[in-house]
C-alpha cells in the first residue's frame, strides 16, 4: 500500500480530516488518545462504565504528519477499525452530527447503537439510502473515506443534492 498517497489523500488544504474509530476494534484506543492527545471526543453520551470506554467510538482530528495521525494511517486503515471524514467544520460540530447518527430507534422506539463507523456497515448501508437520507447522513461532511472490502484501496463517498457518488482511489504501490 502506498502510505504517501494515503496521507496525501487525507491532507487537503482548507479541509479538516477526522477519523471515527471503533474502540471495540482498535486495541487500547482510549490509552492512545490520552497519550498522543489529538483533539477528540467520545461519540457516546454521558458517564461511561470503564468497559464501555474501551469499546466506544471516538472522533479525532487528523493533523498531517503528527504522531497520532501517522499511527492511525499505519494501524487503523485495515481491519474495519473506522472511517475518515473531510469537512470544513469543527470537531465539536462533527461530534454533534455523529452523536445524532450513532443512535437509531427500532419500531417500538427502543434506542440501538448504529455502527456507521464500521466500514462493513458503512459500505452496505449508504448505497441503500434515498436522497433525503443521504443528505441527513452527510450533514456537513464533504467526503467520507474508508477502506474497500479487500482493504487495499480507498472508497470515497460524496453527495450532491442527495445523489451519492462513490469513487475508488487506487493505493497500490505502482512502479
Amino acid at each position: 500500500m502506498n502510505l504517501k498517497l494515503l496521507k496525501d489523500t487525507l491532507s487537503i488544504p482548507q479541509t479538516r480530516t477526522y477519523c471515527v474509530l471503533d474502540g471495540a476494534a482498535v486495541k487500547d484506543l482510549p490509552k492512545r488518545l490520552f497519550e498522543m492527545k489529538p483533539p477528540n471526543y467520545c461519540l457516546l453520551r454521558g458517564e461511561l462504565t470503564p468497559d464501555m470506554v474501551h469499546v466506544a467510538p471516538y472522533v479525532a482530528l487528523m493533523i498531517p504528519n503528527d504522531e497520532f495521525s501517522n499511527w492511525v494511517i499505519e494501524n487503523c486503515f485495515a481491519g474495519n477499525k473506522g472511517i475518515f471524514v473531510q469537512t470544513r467544520f469543527s470537531i465539536k460540530e462533527m461530534r454533534k452530527h455523529f452523536r445524532a447518527l450513532v443512535t437509531v430507534y427500532d419500531e417500538l422506539g427502543n434506542p440501538m447503537l448504529f455502527r456507521f463507523y464500521d466500514p462493513r456497515v458503512f459500505r452496505k448501508f449508504l448505497p441503500t439510502c434515498d436522497a433525503d437520507q443521504v443528505k441527513t447522513f452527510f450533514g456537513n461532511v464533504d467526503r467520507f473515506l474508508l477502506a474497500d472490502e479487500e482493504e487495499k484501496d480507498f472508497l470515497t463517498y460524496t453527495q450532491t443534492d442527495g445523489v451519492l457518488d462513490q469513487k475508488t482511489i487506487d493505493l497500490s504501490d505502482k512502479e
